[in-house]
């Protein structure tokens, strides 16, 4: 089925988009489900992305073609040419830069409506809530569990939702985490302890430098958090909250398993015992 044509987009004019940015975002706004609010929302948002590697870079650069309109980007490596194998946002040109900068670079030359905003440093118990406090959403594309639970542990503090992702040789994994949501009966959604209560012990779950990546499979899996970053800014469709999407490349599977809340999650359960960041 052909897209809808330009004439069709005359209801969106009552926006305030430029000629530019009706014709950019055309196929955004022919979307009922998005629609010229849907996309001045968008426009209005500001979302953290934490790591511009393999997860991150489609992440970010889908979010800056859809217009989102403030991206932070935390990481503080540099481009190495083992990067280049999944890592697209970056080229040999970059070999040396931050990936900070030659990620902000990439995404202005896509899009100048985008506000980029480079940080390049460690996310920690020191910066986490100052860095997440500035933004709406936040999607975690980091490469090691201490970030992980980090980063759950300081969004549920901020009040901010969480896209999770990860991948490891032929397998990703997605899923959103809010539980700082509750219905008027307490009810809430889990947080990564509630799944995972706590890092693995050092060197029992490799890394992909120690284990491998399938370079295509970071662009299927950082497209799918993609996806659910821009449903969580636009309040459409069925949230991962709650279920964690499970990707098998080799088998071309994916699988949706619904997760229930730990009633003893030391975070978000009945009675936490973590209560600030010092834990980290």
């Amino acid at each position: 089925m052909a897209c809808a044509g330009w004439a069709d987009l005359g209801y969106a004019a009552r926006m305030d988009f430029t000629d530019t940015q009706l014709h950019r975002y055309s196929r955004h706004i022919i979307l009922p489900e998005v629609g010229g609010v849907g996309q001045t929302r968008l426009l209005q948002s500001k979302v953290l992305v934490v790591g511009a590697g393999g997860l991150g870079s489609p992440l970010l650069l889908y979010l800056a073609a859809a217009g989102v309109g403030t991206i932070g980007i935390v990481d503080d490596d540099a481009v190495d040419l083992s990067n280049l194998q999944r890592q697209v946002i970056h080229d040999e040109a970059s070999l040396g830069l931050p990936k900070v900068e030659s990620a902000a670079a990439r995404m202005r030359a896509l899009n100048p409506d985008v506000r980029v905003e480079p940080h390049q440093t460690r996310i920690n118990k020191d910066n986490a809530l100052d860095l997440i406090g500035r933004y709406d959403l936040v999607a975690d594309g980091s490469d090691n569990f201490a970030t992980r639970f980090l980063l759950n542990d300081a969004c549920y503090f901020a009040r901010r939702p969480l896209v999770s992702a990860a991948m490891l040789r032929f397998d990703g994994q997605v899923s959103t985490f809010k539980a700082f949501e509750r219905a008027p009966g307490g009810d809430h959604k889990p947080c990564y302890r509630c799944i995972f209560r706590e890092p693995p012990p050092r060197g029992m779950v490799p890394s992909c430098s120690e284990g491998g990546v399938l370079g295509a499979l970071a662009g299927l899996v950082g497209t799918m958090q993609a996806t659910e970053v821009l449903k969580e800014l636009l309040g459409i469709g069925e949230s991962l909250a709650g279920s964690m999407l499970m990707i098998d490349a080799l088998h071309a599977s994916f699988h949706r398993i619904a997760v229930k809340p730990d009633p003893e999650c030391p975070l978000c359960g009945a009675h936490p015992t973590i209560t600030d960041l010092s834990i980290h």
